[in-house]
């Protein structure tokens, strides 16, 4: 069998090398989510039968000699019928990326990898392992973390600081994205082919000098997030 040479390693390596303070750039995160999302939706919606992977997780995620990113791992993906709304299957991916309801009720939809590249879209915000035993023990895992912290104004306490040094008002606005994931369960919640757009949307977007302020915790509050991305405030 010949694979092709893959010299960058996985998403993971490059987010969660021990005391190593800086990472990839926030543009480089940014566009290689939008790479992930669009091979996502891809398989989801555009394919003749839609394809689960069931394991999306940073380390499935391979970085090519141009840093391309490629899906790595599809020996648990399965087969959805377009008449389907839903399988129920054997509970299937890795701890930290696991979605919440699949586990709870063995009903696999495509929410499910959804609710997996959420989690990868925290990593990429914070440089957090989502397989870490006290994020699960203690806050419920990454997602739910990151999105109390959000409600509570206190997000500062995760983010990359990299990330706000880098990044621009688009960074808010994956902010606002992840926050839509509070709505995930059944039929709520984003489609892989709406976070495609966003985030395509976002990286042709100008990069605004980042402002911190409360909009995003204030239209999280108001249950106001869902499939409309507002413009931000900036400075300057």
């Amino acid at each position: 069998m010949v694979y092709e040479f893959i010299p960058n390693g996985t998403l993971y390596h490059h987010l969660h090398i021990e005391g190593q303070e800086r990472s990839l750039s926030w543009s480089n995160r940014l566009r290689i989510a939008t790479e992930i999302a669009t091979s996502l939706a891809y398989l989801h919606s555009s394919v003749s039968i839609p394809i689960i992977h069931r394991d999306i997780k940073s380390s499935n995620i391979l970085l090519d000699d141009t840093m391309t990113s490629k899906i790595y791992d599809f020996g648990a993906s399965r087969y959805i019928p377009i008449d389907n709304t839903g399988l129920t299957t054997r509970i299937h991916g890795t701890f930290g990326y696991l979605d919440p309801e699949c586990f709870q009720t063995g009903r696999l939809t495509e929410k499910s990898d959804v609710y997996s590249f959420g989690v990868i879209l925290v990593e990429l915000l914070t440089r957090k392992k989502p397989t870490c035993s006290h994020l699960s023990n203690e806050y419920g895992g990454l997602v739910p973390h990151f999105l109390n912290l959000l409600a509570s104004r206190n997000l500062d306490q995760i983010m990359d600081p990299q990330v706000l040094e880098e990044g621009g008002t688009e960074v808010q606005q994956v902010v606002m994205l992840v926050a839509s994931y509070k709505n995930i369960r059944g039929e709520q919640g984003p489609t892989m082919r709406q976070v495609e757009v966003t985030l395509e949307g976002l990286q042709r977007g100008s990069n605004k000098k980042y402002k911190k302020d409360d909009t995003v915790t204030e239209e999280f509050e108001n249950g106001s997030i869902g499939g409309n991305y507002p413009s931000w405030t900036s400075e300057g």
